[in-house]
């Protein structure tokens, strides 16, 4: 299957510009909580060795193929996806330094950074150029850009009332982490491979390959912990 040639584009680019707000937005909260800059630079740096060296890894797995599924081939994606979520789940609730950064950076910034879920639109382009299911870039699309176009209007308004808000940013969180959860399934089960339920064409093999596959294996569990960071957050407050 060929590779669109905007697709690296729009797919490492919109990596590469989530990452510098993580990092951009990180480092402010941190020092409005007048965190030391010492302080600030150890968060920072263990931070960017964590979420820098997960990226290296995902390319370097994705450029070799690992991720790859042909028709009668066993899915391996599962393991970029759910090994970043359990390491990520297990730092939120057992690390001190995670548990400082959760209680520094304000919740409005969380659920705002999701913004660039809005570029699910790609599903829908793939879709109608024919190189995805409909049975899969419909909800992957549709559900992304409602929760990247609502994530500031979520924020927004917990800026403004948390208490009244609060309600609201627990259900935005449930119905991003269902989005992901119905996308990664329809994924996988329209995906090319010995085991797969569901003959179509089109399939999902190009969400194996690189440059999509940067989205499950990354940006899919990426956003998973944010869901969850905001949660907790939310509960502790």
């Amino acid at each position: 299957m060929s590779v669109p040639t905007y697709l690296p584009y729009v797919v490492l680019i919109g990596n590469g510009l989530t990452l510098f707000a993580i990092f951009y937005g990180l480092n402010r909260a941190l020092a409005e909580a007048s965190w030391q800059r010492t302080e600030r630079l150890r968060a920072l740096t263990i931070s960017a060795v964590i979420l820098l060296g997960w990226l290296a890894i995902a390319l370097g797995l994705s450029g070799a193929g690992f991720y790859h599924v042909v028709q009668s081939g066993i899915p391996t994606i599962q393991y970029g996806l759910f090994l970043p979520i359990l390491i990520g789940v297990f730092l939120i609730f057992r690390s001190e330094l995670a548990g400082r950064i959760l209680d520094a950076v304000p919740q409005p910034w969380i659920v705002g950074v999701q913004f660039y879920r809005a570029l699910g639109v790609v599903f829908l382009t793939l879709y109608a150029a024919g190189q995805l299911p409909a049975l899969f870039a419909w909800p992957a699309g549709v559900g992304d850009i409602i929760v990247g176009l609502s994530a500031p209007l979520v924020a927004y308004a917990y800026a403004r009332a948390p208490r009244q808000s609060a309600g609201r940013v627990k259900a935005w969180n449930v119905f991003g982490i269902l989005d992901l959860t119905v996308a990664v399934t329809l994924g996988f089960l329209t995906s090319p491979s010995a085991i797969t339920p569901i003959a179509v064409h089109p399939s999902s093999e190009l969400v194996t390959m690189l440059p999509m596959v940067m989205i499950p294996v990354y940006m899919v569990p990426l956003s998973i912990l944010l869901h969850i960071a905001s949660l907790v957050k939310l509960r502790r407050e």
